[in-house]
Formats: structure tokens, sequence, C-alpha cells
């Protein structure tokens, strides 16, 4: 039991591996469509490489500094660097990032660059961008409010004809016709312009030349879109890296370098701002403290000179050392409501005006409202330059100021309410002190209170002079805020299309465009191939499998595979006919339907039976479709016309009246169809055909018989009793599989005699059937036919 298991497994491996060799043999067939299609695929990926825009990166480093600019806008790095945010630097770099990628710096860039206008230069099947500075020409824009509108757009080919002039060819706002260089154009969505010719003018006479002209703001909004910039993957890190792809690399460079500029720039600006106003403001100050210290020197001068005091400071100091404190604490809240009341002063103005900061409010909420007030007048005075006052965005902002501005008016209110508050607390403590004075002679107290109001004056003063230095020195040292680690540099390679991918991408199509193609026409392709698909559906004896060929009969001595093939299916039949059997032995030959090679097996059969010196008789009983005589190239022989259709219409003919005796080189002998009855059925059901199988099987040792297909009609059905063997041709790649019921029916049914199946008209070179050919020779013909099949094996 284990052998006969072990042979089931290797027969079933066996199977498997005929399976997967029969599969590589239909694919293999059709390897011009391989390598056609692989060539092509590959002239394809040439092609799309040489005229596809090649892409290249740039990329670009910074580091922002903790220690840098204390603008506004690095409030979020400051506060990393005073340790406010916990040691996470992640949230101020992110906040930095949104600020470069602001539509507010890359209009900047747009402008300075002028990335909204792009020139094309034709050559040949495409074209080439060129920067302004590398185009022929460059175009002038006379008015640059207009590029802000959306209908701000055109694209302009234009001829080169000389240094001086130049054509226009097509343009949705210019004229087609000839211009001079500098000539100014006026056009109603672009305003006034003009073209001026660059130093290259004189290589490009004749050469064609886009001009494409876009909106400002969807300029900005595709650099916003295309321009990378993102943090270090360490969230401590201060470092931010930028990438621009293009195909310009000196325009993605220019842009990524003005960009790190312009937010250099942006930075160094509000520092100097908010130093000017913080500058004037103290100086201001300093005037008014100034004359106030120069009034109470000299009433303090005067009072001396009048009541001749020198030393009232040593007969007061006892009484003093309490007051002394007091008085620094009603100095302290006098110089807050002094600061507090000036900047309600700058408040009350109608304009929006930067106010000071840094000058000793000890309120650290108001400090931050005021820096954010500062920040907010910063950005209107940045979008003054291109928006009007009745822009959305401008009322908005003006709003948001207003608002603010309340805001710190009500924080100050409080503040001197608080401060005043405290003020008249330490007053109250004040007066208690001076009631212990009283005792004191009035020109002491007198001399007292302008020597407190001088000590207040110039603690001010000092103030303000400190104040002063520290701007100063602030807005001389202007640290930088970034420090530039790489420059933006761009890769030597494109980063698309990328060469190599695009190749292995078209070597890999180009394998399976042919493969899913062959394998959807398999899949699609309903017909039997060989005795495999027959299997499936049909549980009768399959005798053999008839190679395609261009032969139409075998020869004497053929040693040609379909010689072979019908030598094979001569012994395969000894099989099913009957043993020392003393009649002829009857072999009919059908099939399903017409065209599936009935009459090339029963001459081939009946030929190849012959060359054993057997007595054979090949009978046309197809009366329907006869085609004997011509397919044996008899038809003009001068035999006889009378056939099969006429011994059974005739009955004074006989069967020597239709037989022709080994016509022409044939060894066999031959009754043909006759002429095509009206009523072929009746004709062979009146046992006179009964009659003609009775004299052949007297005088022959085998009797051939091609039959009409039986899905067709029933003349075959009428005569199958009289068969030892039925043949049931089935061709390759013509029947359809829907049939092999019917055929596996008409064997259970017994409707036709013992049945076996002949394939018929298989293609070995594309895989079907066995694949090693008959017998040990295949004649010269058919080894150049198969030479270059490389999976069969004799």
């Amino acid at each position: 039991m284990q052998n006969k298991n072990k042979n089931n497994d290797y027969n079933q491996f066996e199977d498997e591996q005929f399976d997967l060799r029969k599969l590589v043999e239909q694919y293999a067939y059709y390897w011009k469509w391989f390598v056609f299609s692989v060539i092509t695929a590959l002239l394809l990926a040439v092609v799309y490489l040489k005229f596809t825009t090649k892409q290249y990166e740039v990329n670009a480093q910074i580091l922002l500094s903790e220690k840098g600019s204390k603008s506004s806008q690095l409030d979020a790095v400051t506060d990393v660097a005073l340790g406010n945010i916990s040691g996470n630097s992640n949230s101020a770099v992110l906040d930095q990032i949104t600020i470069l990628k602001s539509r507010r710096f890359l209009l900047k860039v747009v402008n300075q660059n002028k990335l909204y206008i792009k020139y094309n230069i034709n050559k040949g099947f495409g074209s080439e961008e060129k920067l302004e500075k590398d185009a022929p020409l460059k175009l002038v824009m006379l008015n640059d409010s207009i590029k802000y509108s959306e209908s701000f757009k055109d694209k302009i080919k234009i001829e080169i004809l000389s240094n001086t002039q130049f054509k226009v060819l097509a343009s949705e706002h210019i004229k087609p016709q000839t211009y001079q260089f500098g000539q100014k154009i006026t056009t109603k969505m672009l305003g006034d312009i003009l073209f001026l010719p660059n130093t290259k003018i004189d290589k490009s006479k004749g050469s064609q030349v886009v001009v494409s002209v876009n909106p400002i703001m969807s300029s900005v909004n595709g650099l916003r879109s295309s321009i990378k910039i993102v943090s270090a993957d360490d969230k401590r890190s201060m470092i931010v890296n930028f990438s621009l792809v293009d195909n310009l690399k000196e325009r993605a460079t220019l842009i990524i370098d003005n960009l790190i500029d312009v937010y250099n720039e942006d930075i160094d600006e509000d520092n100097s701002k908010l130093a000017e106003v913080t500058t004037v403001f103290i100086n201001e100050r300093l005037k008014v403290v100034s004359g106030d210290l120069a009034s109470v020197d000299q009433n303090l001068e005067k009072f001396k000179k009048e009541n001749q005091l020198t030393n009232a400071e040593a007969e007061a100091e006892i009484f003093l050392k309490d007051a002394s404190v007091i008085d620094k604490t009603i100095l302290d809240n006098t110089t807050q409501l002094q600061i507090a009341k000036h900047l309600r002063q700058n408040l009350a103005s109608p304009e929006h005006r930067l106010l000071p900061t840094n000058i000793g409010i000890q309120d650290i909420s108001l400090n931050q409202s005021i820096n954010a007030y500062n920040e907010l007048v910063l950005e209107k005075e940045e979008y003054k330059k291109s928006m009007t006052g009745n822009n959305p965005v401008m009322e908005s902002l003006n709003k948001n100021i207003a608002d603010l501005k309340n805001s710190i008016q009500s924080s100050l209110s409080i503040y001197q309410n608080n401060i005043q508050t405290s003020l008249d607390a330490v007053q109250g403590k004040k007066e208690q002190i001076t009631s212990r004075l009283s005792t004191l002679p009035q020109q002491e107290r007198g001399f007292r209170d302008i020597s407190r109001q001088q000590q207040i004056v110039e603690s001010i003063y000092l103030f303000l002079l400190q104040k002063r230095e520290e701007a100063e020195i602030k807005s001389a040292a202007k640290p930088d805020a970034i420090k530039v680690i790489d420059h933006a540099y761009a890769e030597s390679n494109p980063v698309k299309p990328k060469g190599m991918i695009v190749v292995l991408i078209a070597l890999i199509l180009g394998f399976l465009f042919p493969f899913a193609t062959i394998y959807l026409k398999m899949l699609l392709d309903n017909k039997i191939k060989d005795k495999e698909d027959f299997k499936k559906s049909f549980d009768g004896p399959i005798l053999g499998e008839i190679p395609k060929s261009s032969q139409a009969i075998i020869e004497h001595n053929d040693r040609s595979s379909t010689a072979e093939a019908f030598r094979i299916l001569r012994s395969n039949l000894n099989f099913l006919l009957p043993k020392n059997a003393a009649t002829a032995k009857v072999v009919f030959v059908t099939s399903t339907i017409a065209g599936e090679g009935k009459s090339f097996i029963s001459v081939n059969l009946s030929q190849i039976l012959s060359m054993t010196n057997k007595k054979v008789l090949l009978i046309g009983a197809d009366i329907r479709a006869p085609k004997l005589l011509s397919y044996l190239n008899l038809s003009n022989q001068g035999y006889t016309p009378l056939g099969l259709s006429n011994y059974l219409a005739d009955e004074s003919l006989t069967v020597e009246n239709i037989l022709i005796s080994q016509p022409g080189n044939y060894k066999f002998d031959l009754i043909h169809s006759g002429v095509i009855p009206p009523n072929p059925s009746e004709l062979l059901l009146n046992n006179r055909f009964s009659e003609v199988i009775d004299y052949a099987n007297e005088n022959y040792d085998f009797i051939i018989v091609d039959s009409a297909p039986v899905s067709l009609v029933d003349d075959t059905l009428a005569i199958a009793k009289l068969a030892d063997v039925t043949l049931y041709v089935a061709r390759s790649n013509y029947l359809d599989k829907r049939f092999l019921p019917f055929i596996n029916e008409m064997r259970h049914s017994k409707k036709l005699y013992n049945m076996a199946v002949i394939i018929n008209d298989v293609n070995y070179d594309k895989g079907y059937g066995y694949g090693r050919g008959y017998g040990y020779g295949y004649g010269e013909s058919h080894v150049k036919k198969n030479k270059w099949n490389i999976f069969k094996k004799d």
C-alpha cells in the first residue's frame, strides 16, 4: 500500500511538472511578442527620458538662534532661551516654519525674482525654460499694481526678428504684429508693458520665445505648495531644513537663498523700528524731566538762601530714617504712574502708532499686550505696501488693533488705580511721619519737601538715561536671528525622472504587457487544445493526437511527425478493433461540426494502413458535403462520376460500378460520395449502405468510412451500428469546449459504437500536447521548423 501511495505521489509530481512545462511552452511560443514589447517599452522609456523635463532638488539648512532678535516674531524662540517652555523648542521652531511659509514672505520672494513671468525657448519637439537673465528678451511691467488681479495672465508667443524687432505670433491681450524692442504696448489686462532685449539676443534671431504671465498670488500659492520647510527630527533641535524641486536648479537655489535673506531682513527691520520708537520716547521724556530737575534745583537753591540753611539733613537724620523707606516706595509708585500716564497719552492718539517697550512697566501681562499691539502695527505697516484700507484683511487687522488698544487702555487704567491705591496708603504713613517732624522749624519742612522732589525727579532722570543706553546698545548689536548651516545647493542628478527606475519599469511593463495579453487571450479562449482539456469532461479513450502539419496527405517512407502520429494511431487502433475477425474491420470517422479534419484523418489513416500491405477501402459517407475527390486531387482525373449517393438511389447499380481501385498513386480503393441528393438521411436508411459494407467485408481488411458531423445532421447516427470503431475527430483550437458534454453523452448513450477520440491539428510549438514528437526521425523540414523551440526534447 505504501508503494502504491508513493507511486501516486510520483505521478502527481510528474503531472504538476508537466503542467508547469506546458505553461512555459505556451508562453515561450510567443517569444517574439515579448522581445518586441520589451524593445518598444525601452524605446519609449528612452524617448520619455529624452523629452521629459528633468526636475532637480535644492536643499538648505539654517539654525535658529536662541539669543538672537527680540522681535515679536521670535517671541517663542526667546521664551525657550529664558526657560519659559520647559525645554520644548519644537513648538517654537514650528512657529518659525509657519512664518517662513507665510504668503507675506513668499510674496516678497516672488516679487523680487519675478517668478510670475516664465520664459520658454521653443526647440524642435519641445521647449526649454530659461531664467530672465538667460532669456533673449525680458518683459517689463510698467504698472505693478495690476499684477495682483486674478485676470493678470497671458501666454505671449514671440518670434525674434532682429536685435531691434520682434513679432507677436499669439497672445490673448496683445495684437499679433511686429513691434520694436522698448516700444510701450498698452493692454487691458497687463497694463502698459514693453519688451527689452538681453545680451544673448544676437544668438537668438529667428527663434521663438513663449512668455507666460501668471497672477502673482497664483505664483505665491504655487511656491507655497512646492517648497518644503521642516524641522529636524530631534524635537529639541533648532535646525530648519529647506528643500525645493524645480526644473531649473539656479532658480530653486535663488528662491531658497532669497527666502532666508527676506526672513533675516524682516527681523532686522522689526528690531530697528522698535529700537527707534523706544529711543524717541526716552528722549522726549528726558527733555521734560531735565526741565523739572532744573526747576527743583533752582527752588532748593532759593529756599536755602532765603532761610539761611546749610545742613538741614543732619538735623533731621534721626526722624527721617523711617521716612526714607516710605519715600522710596512713593518714588517707585510715582514713577510707575508717570510712565502709565505717558502711555495713555500715546494711546489717546487716533493713529495706530508703535508703543515703547521695556521702559519699566512692572505688570507682565500689560507688557505682553503692548508687545502684541506692536506686532499687529508692524504687520499692518507691511500690508499697507500692497493693500488698500478697504481690503477685508486690512479692515480685520484695524479692528484687531483697535480691540487690543482698548484692552491696553483698560489695563493701564486698572494699573494706575492699583498704583494710586498703593501710593495713597504709603502717603498716609508719610503723614504720620510728618506729624513727628512738626516740631522742626517750618524752614526745615520746606527744605525737605523741595529736596524730596529733587530726589524723585533725579531718579526718573537717571532711570531714563539707563534705558536709553540699553536701547542704543541693543540697536547697535543686532545679533543674527539665524545661522546659515548650508546655503542652497542642488543635487547633480535629477530627482525625476530617475533613469534607472524608468528603464526598470519599462522592462517590467515590456514583459507584463504581452504576458497579460497572452493570459487574457488564453483565458477568453474557449477552444480545446489537447487531450488534457478532454480529460476534464470526457472519460472515454483518447486514441491519439495529430500534430499541426502543412502536409495534406502523408507519403510513403514519410518520417515526418505527422506520419509518425498516424503510425501511433494505427497501432492504438488495433487495441479497439475486434481480434481475429473474419470480416473487414469497419472504422467510422466523424466529428462534431464541419472543418475538424474528418477527411484528413480518413485519407491519411487509409494511407498509413495501406502501407502495411492491407487492403483498404475508403468510403465517402458524407453525402451532403462531398470532398474526397477534391481532397485527393482526383476531381479532374476522369474517374467514374458515380458514387455512394448514386448507388443508394439506383438499385440497378452494383458496388463495382462505383468502386475506384487504387486511384492515382494511392494503394487503397475509393468510393466517393457521389452527387448531393435531396434526401441523404433516407438514402442511408434503405439498407443499400449495408450491402456496400457486406461487399467490403468480403474483399478488404479495413473499411474507413468518412461520415457526416453528428451535431449537425443524423446521417452518421443512422449507420453508426455498422461500425466496429468510431473515431471522433476533435480539432485543436477549433472545437468549442461547450461541446465536450455532448461528445461524452454520445459515448455514454452508445449512439456511436466503440467510440474513441482523435485530437487533430495540435500545435506543439504553442506547448499543447506532449511536445516530444513521434518516433526517432522527423525529417529535415521538421527539424528546421522546430529549431527555436528550446523546451522540446527528443
